[in-house]
């Protein structure tokens, strides 16, 4: 059996930057006990393994695995997911936003596809799951050690570590500046006395101080718990993210955005749009956006 494939750099209009995916247009006819080996085979942090709906009003299903496992929902993949698919004429475009719904483990997810000439170039994602707020961390002070970091880079207060879903947990832990964001480094033993068996055991270490000029944001994800020592670019933990910072909005109705930077320190520099509604006080819905780009396409025999 000879299955096709494409890969496609996400969050970046740039081949050979953002992070990679490898997505599999039809995975009919693949066996449930190969899903995770052809995972591994690519070593990417996710594959996009693509079918049918259950539901014919929604577009396609997508399931998507790390080289850990399989995940409920993922940003990179369904964003690279829905970019790929029009590109190749399996989604038609309707205009310059084409709307459409991807069901995941989280549920129907929500994708608008953006063109640009013509041709698919972006998408944004609204989340199935709204952010929800996990139990709370470890001392601030046993965070700063296993990010190799001084407890004074960590900010605390109202602007502290929190961990935060929106369908995968990350605990988000904001730091000083972007010295303390490239200094960030997981000590493997600490976390697995620590963080292993917690209800977010993922890493987001952000700070309010990007390179580039119409940048909010910068950050670094790590993720030992599926296996993938740090991502180039997370769309799950920028969606957990933008809720984290919208319920921190004085303002108790708007929408809020933010442009992150992410990958920077890795070679792979990705850039991550974020967005969320409030209403009354209350997060209304998050979003996440990003362009992606085919790098290559080809047959895996099996």
């Amino acid at each position: 059996m000879r299955l096709r494939f494409i890969t496609t750099d996400v969050f970046t209009s740039r081949p050979f930057t953002g992070n990679q995916l490898a997505v599999i247009p039809d995975a009919r006819g693949i066996p449930e006990e190969l899903l995770l080996p052809i995972t591994r085979e690519f070593n990417y942090s996710e594959t996009a393994f693509v079918y049918p709906p259950d539901n014919p009003a929604h577009t396609r299903r997508v399931r998507i695995f790390t080289p850990g496992g399989e995940v409920p929902f993922a940003g990179h993949p369904t964003i690279g997911a829905a970019v790929v698919l029009a590109l190749l004429g399996e989604i038609p475009l309707t205009g310059e936003e084409t709307r459409i719904v991807l069901e995941e483990k989280v549920g129907p997810v929500p994708v608008t596809i953006r063109a640009r000439g013509g041709v698919a170039a972006a998408a944004q994602l609204t989340v199935a799951k709204l952010p929800e707020v996990g139990p709370p961390p470890p001392a601030r002070t046993t965070l700063a050690e296993i990010l190799s970091l001084e407890p004074a880079q960590l900010l605390g207060g109202p602007n502290g570590p929190q961990a935060v879903s929106c369908g995968l947990p990350f605990l988000i832990v904001p730091v000083k500046d972007r010295a303390a964001v490239a200094g960030a480094h997981v000590r493997m033993e600490l976390w697995e006395s620590t963080l292993k068996r917690y209800w977010a055991p993922d890493i987001m270490v952000v700070a309010r101080d990007p390179e580039l000029e119409h940048s909010d944001l910068r950050a670094r994800v790590f993720v030992p718990g599926l296996s993938v020592p740090e991502d180039p670019a997370t769309g799950s933990c920028a969606a957990a993210l933008a809720g984290y910072l919208a319920a921190r909005e004085a303002a108790p109705t708007g929408t809020f955005r933010w442009v992150m930077e992410q990958g920077f320190e890795m070679g792979r520099p990705s850039i991550l749009e974020l967005e969320a509604d409030k209403r009354d006080g209350a997060i209304a819905a998050v979003r996440v956006a990003g362009e992606a780009v085919l790098v290559c396409e080809g047959a895996m025999e099996m």
